[in-house]
């Protein structure tokens, strides 16, 4: 007898195969108190624990071929950049002499207080990033622990293989799609992981969230995996076998289409070209957008370098990253986004000061850099210097007020004085731009538009504060809907405003990269769009089928809807023939 199981599918195709359970689950770990002369002894094999594991993320980073997507060595690049950060090495010894504890309790103590300020962040994409922390720190734990038997590098004959397992590592994913993986299902995870990022540039069919999967779920089993659906299917009957394998046939048809369009430039049908732009987080991101006709990158995020550590990148070091990205582009243009990040900070014994009471709308992103010059003027310095090597916006996040842009551009204004007065090279023409994430800015699109070079509309924060939900707490995920009346309204006002201004507005959400939108959002007036590279063919694919001059009528009247439901079913009808 069939059993279907359901979860959130995060990268899509269908997948048939076997299950093979992976049993590696959060290590058990308890508090030791030890003798001041174990102490030193302790924190030595603390730090050969994080040696080994260093070595262990080098190794597989060496196994994986060359021609596979960067985003698999800039995700393994960044736990070995985490590896090498005070916040998971000094910090942990000093909690091991200060508390006279035993390693694994204070990688615990650590890790806890590292995930609090994730988990404390606004922004759904950063608050993800607490996974990251996770990861490594299980890895220095089973080291230490001796626990590191059926770990993914020992593992062989995965060939068609579905994984199920609680949870996976970027770097577990990167080794198992080497060793013949078909797909994944976990018990946990959310879309914007790095582990569903990376399934997404490895087109891996993927479900995560699917809650007691191991459970339900037996070694050797035949599942059907439908990345699409979100929904994973054990023992299938002989018609439903049949009709996923030919599923699976007209999917692998389709991505041998899409790869013809790498060259092609996205323009519709009537002629009006459109702007296809990727969204980055590490230098080594722009990689993956080489051959795919990208326009440049619309989303620059900065919050790396200020990650996972406890001291601040001083000017030089932000120059550096900001550099490397505009040259690499070779003219191609380049918004980088001022720092998204909340105020609480860690001291060195590893502890938290006390945070806000609602920290998602508390002291962060522009408030935060507004109130800390220290903080926000050698970004700026750092993004006009960088502007030299090729084009650059600045683009600020999570505006609400028009003082804040007044605000903003008193201190471009002073920075730009401080450089020239040094002789120091910038660009002082930068344009500067702002984020429409928060609904008041939506209102005040229009006031924002006439003090700025451009507007970003950030769907997924912008869906956030508008529908009062966390789109990664599974309680009440399903509410998250592009497609609701208000959150429509606050999307077209904003691109109104930008006609009636003469300002360009481009969108950097998830929901721009998302097939299913772009006619709508062609239909209102988007001409820019910026996404995870993995789809943009996917979006230009659309965008090629479609006319504007037939669209925009559609498009209103789904504007017009009163529910969600009304408007999912005019969307169906517009993208008919599509999909």
């Amino acid at each position: 007898m069939s059993l279907s199981l359901n979860g959130i599918g995060v990268s899509r195709g269908i997948a048939i195969g076997k299950v093979h359970l992976l049993e590696r689950g959060e290590p058990d770990v308890v508090e030791q108190t030890l003798s001041r002369r174990a102490v030193e002894r302790e924190v030595t094999r603390f730090e050969q624990a994080v040696a080994t594991a260093r070595q262990q993320l080098r190794d597989i980073r060496e196994r994986i071929p060359a021609s596979t997507s960067s985003d698999i060595a800039a995700f393994i690049d960044t736990h070995l950049l985490m590896l090498e950060d005070s916040a998971l090495t000094t910090v942990p010894a000093e909690i091991i002499r200060n508390r006279r504890c035993n390693a694994e309790w204070a990688l615990k103590l650590q890790r806890d207080a590292l995930v609090r300020v994730f988990e404390e962040m606004d922004d759904p994409y950063l608050r993800t990033r607490k996974d990251d922390v996770g990861h490594v720190v299980n890895r220095i734990q089973r080291i230490l622990l001796h626990a590191d038997e059926g770990a993914p590098e020992e593992l062989a004959n995965l060939q068609g293989a579905v994984i199920v397992a609680d949870d996976l590592t970027p770097a577990d994913t990167a080794l198992l799609q080497h060793q013949g993986m078909a797909a994944f299902v976990t018990e946990y995870g959310a879309a914007l992981s790095h582990t569903a990022i990376m399934a997404r540039s490895l087109r891996i069919p993927a479900v995560v969230g699917v809650h007691y999967a191991r459970r339900y779920l037996r070694n050797g089993e035949l599942v059907i995996v439908d990345g699409d659906a979100g929904v994973v299917i054990a023992e299938p009957d002989a018609a439903t076998l049949a009709h996923y394998r030919k599923k699976q046939r007209r999917f692998r048809q389709y991505l041998a289409r899409l790869q013809r369009l790498r060259h092609e430039p996205a323009i519709t049908k009537d002629g009006v070209e459109i702007s296809l732009q990727t969204n980055i987080e590490l230098p080594e991101d722009v990689e993956a957008m080489r051959g795919i006709g990208a326009a440049g990158v619309g989303l620059y995020r900065t919050e790396f370098l200020f990650m996972n550590r406890t001291t601040l990148p001083d000017e030089e070091e932000q120059f550096e990253a900001y550099r490397a990205v505009v040259q690499e582009m070779d003219g191609q243009p380049v918004t980088i986004r001022t720092l998204d990040l909340g105020a609480d900070k860690q001291t060195v014994e590893g502890e938290l000061l006390p945070g806000p009471v609602n920290p998602a709308l508390g002291l962060r992103a522009v408030r935060l850099c507004l109130r800390d010059p220290g903080l926000f003027r050698p970004q700026l310095r750092a993004i006009l210097r960088a502007a030299t090597f090729g084009p650059v916006r600045i683009m600020i996040p999570m505006l609400s007020n028009l003082q804040e842009i007044h605000t903003v551009k008193q201190l471009l204004t002073e920075v730009k004085a401080e450089l020239e007065a040094a002789g120091i090279p910038h660009d002082p023409h930068v344009p500067l731009g702002g984020m429409v994430e928060v609904p008041a800015a939506a209102i005040c699109a229009e006031t924002f538009a006439r003090h700025m070079d451009f507007l970003s509309i950030g769907t997924n924060d912008l869906i956030q504060y508008t529908l009062a939900i966390d789109r990664i707490d599974d309680e009440v995920n399903y509410l998250y809907d592009p497609l609701h009346p208000a959150v429509l309204k606050l999307i077209n006002i904003t691109l109104e405003a930008g006609r009636a201004t003469g300002t360009p507005v481009s969108m950097c959400g998830e929901m721009a990269g998302d097939r299913r939108y772009t006619r709508l959002l062609l239909g209102l007036g988007l001409r820019e769009f910026s996404m995870h590279p993995a789809t943009l063919l996917e979006v230009k694919r659309v965008v090629r089928k479609s006319r504007i001059s037939t669209l925009a009528h559609q498009a209103h009247e789904i504007l017009r809807c009163k529910n969600t439901r009304e408007s999912g079913e005019m969307l169906a009808a517009l993208n008919k023939g599509l999909f």
